[in-house]
């Protein structure tokens, strides 16, 4: 018996990996469609980043609504529903999503597209909520990291096949002989076949006998932070109503963009540095290590979708090499590869082999994940020569790897510092060299997630798990800064745009600093402290 629930938890297992897989597919497919629609629908660069901010705001909003709807019943309802019936309800409308867009495609109206991707990425926000802690309960506790790092590792994968897959069906492959036009048809299958693979995934749940993980764990009182949390909202709706909002009061758009992500900015440091007098009221938010790493999650998903975002725009010009959309593939492939060259490498800690082994894998792992990608290229068709030299990159972030000695605090003030330097050398070169610089920044940005989601829960209680939800939500920050750095691109420059980057990456330096200042104060120890499984 006892054999065959495990057989069935390895069923279940390499299954919802596949959700996993979804997330990198569609996230990192965004880098090829953004282009697209900036050239098919003649959008202006803060236009075309709306497609992140649907889907990253798709994420929060989904997340915010299951937090409230949590709060007012006083219980976690997807804890009670359960994990697998959560996983369930997020396909079913993530399936309808890509369902949606295909009359959204067919209508030619971009904003019925965006609703599409709003509709995919809410069902993605059900998804992650309940798939995270189902993968853990699928097997021991004590082996649940490694079961996070192998879906983590799918995920990235997902995020490597889905710029190349998606180009190859808008535009042919790069050994075609004249560039085709983008068949509207074509597009159809992708996202029928998406909504397929969505609805089989979610009738495997649904007629198996796997056991519906809940729990009757009640949600702990933070009324305070309502008030925040609904700031936030305002932001986000200031951000999607900028046009509207310049039409009706002739006010410059810079106002409203700007001001969006102040108030979301604005709104974190003044919890921070509000004095509470009950901080029990304030739940997980009195805690100022939580604060600070809600801003850092909010500023690292934003820098790490916004450099892939606005790299096509990039990449168009003539001094980066005047690529048009069908030819920059190789390159969001290999800023995605770059965030799985680093999750591989930082997944190695994760499992029980001795010191002389992990130093030698993590020397071979990120070239064995380098060749996975410069091999996925080469099958569609596209030359990699000039990809090699981006192996120069790697070593810089191996040797990295090794300082930074799985230490939490240490690590993300090392790689924030590389992130700095590398969005320099962008700034100030071109060609090559800026551009391979500005993907390395997806080097950098891999082992952020895990580092500063262990510094900010780290002394939380009781209100851990709302803390996680918290930071879960600052997923929000790919849907507000992208487009910040869109409105730069068409008022500076894509190129001087890349300051935004730049500015993120040093708040995340910062971040390692000051909180293990403050976590010292609380009597931690930031050098014992264990990073968390990664997003």
């Amino acid at each position: 018996m006892e054999q065959q629930s495990q057989k069935s938890f390895g069923t279940a297992l390499y299954t919802i990996i596949t959700v996993f897989f979804f997330w990198g597919f569609v996230a990192a497919s965004n880098g090829i469609f953004i282009p697209f629609c900036k050239t098919h629908f003649n959008l202006t660069q803060f236009e075309s980043q709306l497609i992140d901010f649907t889907f990253y705001g798709g994420y929060f909003i989904g997340s915010l609504v299951l937090y409230f709807a949590s709060q007012a019943s006083k219980i976690d309802i997807l804890n009670k529903i359960g994990y697998k019936n959560g996983i369930i309800a997020g396909l079913i409308v993530s399936a309808a999503g890509a369902l949606l867009m295909i009359p959204a495609v067919h209508s030619g109206s971009f904003v019925f597209i965006l609703v599409a991707f709003f509709v995919i990425a809410i069902g993605f926000s059900l998804q992650q909520t309940a798939a995270n802690p189902f993968v853990v309960a699928l097997g021991p506790a004590s082996s649940g990291t490694h079961r996070l790092n192998l879906a983590g590792g799918v995920n990235n994968f997902g995020g490597l096949m889905g710029p190349v897959i998606v180009s190859v069906v808008l535009f042919g492959s790069a050994n075609d002989a004249v560039a085709k036009e983008v068949d509207i048809s074509s597009i159809n299958n992708l996202y029928y076949i998406l909504a397929g693979l969505f609805l089989a995934v979610a009738v495997f749940f649904g007629i198996s006998k796997l056991p519906v993980v809940t729990s009757n764990e009640q949600m702990e009182s933070s009324s305070k932070s309502n008030g925040p949390l609904l700031l936030m909202v305002v932001g986000f709706l200031m951000m999607m109503a900028a046009d509207p909002l310049v039409n009706l009061t002739g006010w410059p758009k810079e106002i409203f963009v700007y001001s969006s992500l102040a108030i979301i900015v604005l709104t974190l440091l003044y919890v921070y540095s509000n004095k509470k007098e009950n901080p029990n009221q304030w739940g997980a938010m009195q805690y100022p290590q939580l604060i600070l790493g809600m801003l850092a999650i909010f500023i690292y998903v934003g820098v790490e979708v916004t450099i892939q975002s606005n790299l096509g725009a990039l990449l168009n010009l003539p001094e980066f090499g005047g690529l048009p959309e069908s030819d920059i593939k190789q390159y969001i492939s290999l800023y995605w590869g770059s965030m799985m060259i680093g999750r591989w490498t930082g997944a190695i800690s994760a499992f029980n082999l001795t010191k002389r082994t992990k130093t030698i894998l993590t020397v071979v792992v990120p070239f064995i994940a380098f060749g996975v990608i410069l091999l996925v290229n080469h099958f569609t068709g596209t030359n990699i020569g000039n990809m090699y030299v981006y192996a120069v990159s790697i070593v810089v972030m191996v040797i990295a790897v090794f300082i930074g000695q799985e230490k939490p605090a240490k690590t993300l003030a090392l790689f924030g510092s590389l992130g700095v330097i590398s969005m320099l050398i962008g700034l100030f070169t071109t060609g090559d060299v800026a551009v391979f610089a500005f993907i390395s920044g997806g080097l950098c940005c891999s082992i952020m997630w895990p580092s500063i989601f262990a510094l900010a829960i780290t002394g939380l209680g009781k209100y851990t798990s709302q803390g996680s939800s918290f930071l879960i939500m600052m997923i929000l920050g790919g849907a507000i800064i992208p487009p910040v750095q869109g409105f730069l691109a068409d008022t500076s420059g894509i190129h001087n745009s890349y300051i935004i980057p730049v500015l993120g990456f040093i708040y995340l330096v910062f971040f390692a600093w000051k909180v293990s200042g403050i976590l010292k104060k609380q009597g931690y120890n930031v050098e014992e402290i264990a990073s968390e499984g990664g997003h």
